[in-house]
């Protein structure tokens, strides 16, 4: 009797639900359900932004890692994976569910984030201008590959059983390739988290599927107190606007881009102006190895499915079109023959090859800085939105005298 009685228990027990990260601030997302023993954490981001964000990155995670079943992954964002290879260094050991373009990619952003955070802390200890004695990465790049390893697949509306009683069934969000919804079930309850949610018109995605009805909805809310200027005339015009007076002094314009989906909208974007004679012929060049990497998954055969018919399947036409692969080739761009384009990454300014670049073109009062994204609180792309004179950049102060354009017609968050 008493054996038997086990599993009518297990479904009167509550589910509950801990918003362990993404409340309170953009970043961080990490949501823990937890019914009958069984913990499920959706999402593991890392937060991003002004100091007091990120030190949260560093402080123990809330329960022990070695006691949560599995993580479902909504995308490839680092706010949204980005904290993987430490969760499964300090002791997960569970599989990381997440569909085959989120797979594909967070594989991409996950090894490039532990490369960057070795490389900071190493220039950290090697320029003396950090305040910690022994700067250390918060993970490594082998953390990140270990972490790629418990990948499994999540296909788009079919539902699979993540851990012992629950289930979950994705749907597509439009938000950058792989993107999910999704829907959890377990102990009798639905839950749905939106993830991030696409635009109904996004450039090259087909538009995000309607979810399946929960009675319980955590949806993301970045831009829900807002709308999306709309723009007045041809797209992109003040990003075309920009390339043509800065070719006219002789000067570059640098594109901080996030390495995944906003480089293959930029790309997306500059072909058409050039097929419409909105911007005369230039270099462009795409100096970011996660972005061109990024780039080749996109391309792929198998993600067709998630592609706009319309859309080529090289996304850009653009015969000038070069990819900085080695870091000779991208400090040579610091030094250009004729005005050209640099599209790189952080989209932020925080980290990558942007930030030579930055440091380079700044000074220079013919080069323009075009932001294509949304520019957190604490980072130097917020910094050049909000007019800074000068930025700081491996511990000294560069001046602010190349022009700053926002674009805000980027964006791949849903609105109001």
């Amino acid at each position: 009797m008493a054996t038997s009685d086990v599993p009518d228990r297990a479904a009167r027990e509550p589910v509950t639900l801990a918003f362990l990260g993404g409340a309170g601030s953009v970043t961080g997302s990490r949501f823990l359900l937890q019914h009958a023993g069984r913990r499920v954490l959706v999402d593991c981001g890392l937060y991003q932004g002004e100091r007091e964000l990120r030190r949260r990155n560093w402080a123990p995670f809330p329960v022990p890692p070695s006691a949560i079943d599995a993580v479902v992954l909504t995308h490839c964002h680092l706010d949204h994976c980005g904290y993987l290879p430490a969760l499964v260094r300090d002791g997960f050991d569970g599989p990381v569910w997440a569909t085959e373009g989120t797979a594909a990619l967070a594989g991409i952003v996950l090894k490039d984030s532990g490369y960057l955070n070795e490389r900071d802390a190493e220039q950290a200890r090697a320029g003396g201008w950090s305040k910690h004695a022994v700067p250390l990465p918060l993970y490594t790049a082998d953390d990140a590959v270990r972490a790629a390893r418990r990948f499994r697949p999540v296909a788009f509306g079919e539902p699979v059983a993540v851990a012992d009683g629950v289930r979950v069934t994705a749907s597509r969000a439009g938000h950058v390739l792989g993107s999910a919804s999704v829907l959890v079930e377990v102990g009798g309850t639905r839950v749905l988290f939106s993830g991030d949610l696409g635009r109904t018109a996004h450039p090259v995605l087909l538009p995000r599927e309607d979810p399946p009805a929960a009675r319980t909805v955590v949806v993301e809310s970045t831009y829900g107190d807002r709308e999306h200027p709309e723009p007045d005339g041809p797209p992109h015009e003040a990003f075309a606007d920009a390339i043509r007076r800065t070719a006219a002094r002789g000067g570059s314009v640098l594109v901080p881009a996030f390495a995944v989906d906003r480089t293959e909208l930029v790309l997306h974007a500059l072909s058409d102006m050039v097929a419409a004679g909105r911007i005369p012929h230039l270099p462009v060049y795409v100096d970011s190895p996660m972005a061109l990497a990024a780039l080749e998954v996109y391309r792929r055969p198998s993600q067709r499915r998630e592609i706009r018919p319309d859309v080529d399947p090289e996304l850009a036409h653009l015969p000038l079109l070069r990819a900085a692969r080695t870091p000779e080739e991208s400090m040579a761009l610091n030094a250009p023959h004729q005005p050209s384009i640099v599209i790189s990454a952080s989209g932020m300014g925080t980290g990558g090859r942007v930030v030579h670049h930055l440091r380079h073109m700044l000074p220079d009062r013919r080069n323009t800085v075009v932001l294509t994204g949304f520019q957190a609180a604490g980072t130097r792309g917020r910094a050049l939105l909000e007019g800074a004179r000068e930025v700081k950049i491996h511990g000294r102060y560069v001046p602010v005298e190349a022009e700053v354009v926002a674009d805000e017609e980027f964006s791949v968050h849903a609105d109001a």
